[in-house]
């Protein structure tokens, strides 16, 4: 069955690769993205299947090796080493076949706010909301911003935006924690190191929910949108506010120039922060039981270390460090989610 499974995907991974030269495919942008975005959710697999038929044929090899005398110490040594690579290799394999959280094929909207560290958090929260567009414009991800509020010093006091696409939860659903930079402020002038935080937070688009809003529920106002400094960008009220009163939720949001736009955008987040918030209430006590190598993904715990000086960057959950922080700053984050997610796998094939 598994053997079955492995094949199928396979022969999936083949058929996308040859679907990409027919011409009604490269002809149609959105189709052609849909069908890379498959291909990299496959590749892992199919990869790993590969490896785990190759590791089968070197085991084939070693016992025949076996049978012949002069070889049989070198071949019994290698096959002992082969059979643990294979029960290695199985275990990654049923880490793919484990369901696959509900929300993986979601898009994401993710909140980044300045933590610890003043004027030069929001300058990091600025350099993560970066990365993080970068890194979708790389995985063919639409970004749409919801609420963007500035500093005075050229960083940011909140982000809120949304990233489109088949699977955009599912590579994003990682980042949630606080990110913790070191670096040297443009502003301090003995050359001195500052630690500072950002927390992000990571909630799947929720289209709809279990329990209905009820729109008494909800208080929305509506105002004027503002840019850098207060300077009115619109002369209309199109900005909206949307408060739900029984928990108390407040979403805003005012990039987009009409009031029926924003209020679309502010629903969303707010039934995914509400769907989050229920969640995380019916699900605590079974949080609370395991807390996993990857731990719980909390906003309040911290997840990763920006090093400049060092020019390193470490995910605490699986101690990996990565001695490329431009190329990850500008949005080159696959090396550290695929990681993660493998690392995520093996932990539930073994429970």
């Amino acid at each position: 069955m598994v053997e079955e499974r492995f094949k199928q995907m396979q022969a999936r991974y083949d058929e996308l690769t040859a679907a990409l030269s027919q011409p009604d495919v490269t002809a149609d942008i959105s189709r052609w993205q849909e069908i890379l975005i498959e291909m990299k959710e496959l590749e892992a697999p199919v990869a790993a299947w590969l490896k785990y038929e190759a590791t089968l044929q070197e085991i084939s090899g070693a016992r025949e090796l076996l049978d012949d005398p002069a070889m049989e110490d070198m071949a019994q040594e290698e096959l002992t080493r082969l059979l643990m690579k294979k029960e290695k290799e199985e275990t990654e394999l049923k880490g793919y076949l484990i369901v696959q959280d509900p929300n993986d094929k979601r898009n994401v909207i993710m909140e980044i706010r300045p933590g610890t560290g003043g004027d030069e958090a929001g300058l990091f929260g600025a350099l993560l909301l970066r990365m993080y567009t970068r890194y979708a414009e790389r995985r063919g991800f639409k970004v749409q911003y919801t609420s963007i509020t500035d500093s005075e010093v050229g960083g940011i006091k909140e982000a809120v935006f949304m990233l489109q696409g088949v699977g955009a939860f599912s590579r994003m659903k990682f980042e949630s924690g606080v990110h913790r930079v070191q670096r040297v402020p443009a502003t301090e002038s003995q050359g001195r190191i500052h630690t500072s935080t950002a927390t992000v937070a990571v909630l799947p688009e929720i289209d709809d929910i279990d329990d209905v809003i009820d729109l008494n529920d909800l208080r929305i106002d509506v105002y004027r949108s503002s840019g850098h400094g207060g300077q009115c960008v619109n002369t209309t009220d199109s900005a909206v506010r949307i408060t739900h009163l029984p928990s108390g939720l407040v979403v805003t949001c005012q990039n987009e120039k009409s009031q029926l736009k924003n209020r679309e955008a502010a629903m969303k987040v707010l039934k995914s922060r509400l769907h989050e918030m229920r969640r995380a209430e019916r699900d605590a006590a079974y949080a609370g039981e395991r807390k996993g190598q990857l731990g719980t993904g909390d906003r309040s715990e911290r997840i990763r270390t920006y090093n400049f000086p060092q020019g390193r960057v470490t995910d605490h959950r699986i101690n990996l460090t990565l001695y490329k922080i431009d190329a990850i700053m500008d949005g080159e984050l696959d090396e550290i989610i695929d990681a993660l997610t493998i690392a995520l796998r093996e932990q539930e094939g073994k429970e």
